[in-house]
């Protein structure tokens, strides 16, 4: 299988443009999921970047001890308080009603405490009644998701060891290892697999890509959380899964590589949202 790594020239040609007369929504409606009593943050540093990346709209649901917070940190969200602490059933199924219909993808997962796995299969499956484009992160990657997703417009985002909570198996050390087991069970399932690391590994079982674009200071908390609120923008204007999260996964290293020449290995997660506009405006120059 022909592996291809990304450039910024193949980036290009995946970034959807901004029609001249497009109305508010039309460029995209995303839906963030997560967050805890703890991580109250990562939902946040997801839809800040989701709306960096060019949405339109992002409706940012967090348990309703975090929504006072969430509202304060950002005017431009749209807050969804859940009615528990933690994801239920029952706060699923608040959520999906106050939900617009015609979200066009989401991001699952960022530091999100999950109270009954029944829960995230409920709002999964919902959501891809929808049809909307989902992508899943952290606490959203269990092994019980998988009937759920198979051969769906779905992408899982994990670094190695949520890799092998969900699929079971390992992805090995080398490079050689980790592309042809990343490879096998994203045909297994019919997925799109991004595995997070040093070098990032895009595949749909079909057509893989590498992303060197990559940092020591990327190791810093909520890096990832920044990728998924990126994955989700993108999924929300291009519904090839492979081309928008190759696009994600591309811009959040390009804005990580500017971050490590200013700052050092001294940045936070929250100054690589800073950098999306700069690096998304190279593009369009």
């Amino acid at each position: 299988m022909t592996v291809t790594p990304i450039t910024k020239e193949l980036i290009e040609k995946f970034l959807t443009p901004r029609e001249t007369h497009s109305r508010k929504g039309d460029n995209g409606k995303v839906l963030i999921v997560g967050g805890s009593y703890i991580y109250h943050g990562a939902p946040v540093l997801s839809s800040l970047a989701a709306l960096r990346s060019g949405s339109d709209l992002v409706y940012t649901c967090v348990p309703k001890i975090n929504a006072s917070s969430t509202r304060s940190i950002s005017p431009d969200l749209i807050v969804i308080p859940m009615a528990d602490s933690k994801l239920t059933r029952g706060t699923v199924n608040k959520l999906l009603g106050q939900v617009p219909v015609d979200i066009d993808s989401t991001a699952i997962g960022m530091g999100l405490a999950i109270q009954d796995v029944e829960a995230i299969k409920l709002l999964v499956k919902s959501l891809l009644d929808r049809n909307v484009r989902v992508s899943l992160d952290a606490s959203s990657l269990v092994k019980e998701i998988l009937p759920i997703i198979e051969g769906q417009n779905v992408v899982v985002t994990p670094h190695s060891g949520e890799f092998k909570r969900l699929f079971g198996e390992s992805v090995g050390n080398d490079s050689t290892s980790r592309l042809a087991t990343c490879e096998k069970f994203a045909k297994k399932h019919s997925l799109t697999v991004l595995l997070k690391g040093q070098e990032d590994i895009i595949t749909n079982g079909e057509i893989s890509y590498t992303n060197s674009t990559n940092c020591p200071c990327m190791t810093v908390g909520g890096t990832g959380d920044v990728l998924s609120g990126l994955v989700a923008g993108f999924l929300s204007r291009n519904k090839n899964m492979i081309e928008a999260v190759s696009a994600a996964t591309f811009v959040n290293g390009m804005a990580g590589e500017l971050l490590q020449k200013e700052v050092g290995n001294h940045m936070l997660a929250s100054d690589l949202i800073s950098k999306l506009p700069t690096i998304l405006n190279s593009f369009d120059n």
